[in-house]
């Protein structure tokens, strides 16, 4: 597997905790709009060095994830931004095109410093 992302976590939003019965967890650069800041796990890398496919892996601090389908706008949204949704519920369609589905798995809980990558296969 290669590596084509990585990023470390650099400040985590208080209402970021509140999505993860939802399965969900928002990433975002650290330029995100304060109104956002809250909801987000904020992030300082935003190198992605091709785009990211369905089968590739997303790993939290060393816990692996399958991708299981990408939204349209997840690639041009993650490199220009910073910014996508993970969505952690095992979906194979993107309902949603800035959201990246990930395999149905109990959500790693990120902390300052936590290691967010994605391997291609």
């Amino acid at each position: 597997m290669s590596l084509i992302y990585n990023t470390e976590v650099t400040s985590i939003g208080p209402l970021v905790e509140g999505f993860y019965p939802e399965k969900m967890m928002i990433l975002f650069k650290e330029n995100a709009p304060d109104e956002l800041a809250d909801y987000c796990v904020l992030h300082d890398v935003n190198d992605l060095k091709e785009e990211i496919k369905a089968g590739y892996t997303l790993k939290i601090d060393g816990t692996n994830y399958k991708i299981t389908a990408v939204g349209d706008v997840v690639n041009k949204n993650l490199k220009d931004l910073g910014h996508i949704c993970l969505k952690f519920d095992g979906s194979t369609k993107a309902a949603l095109e800035g959201t990246l589905y990930l395999e149905d798995k109990e959500i790693k809980e990120v902390s300052l410093g936590s290691k967010i990558e994605i391997l291609a296969q």
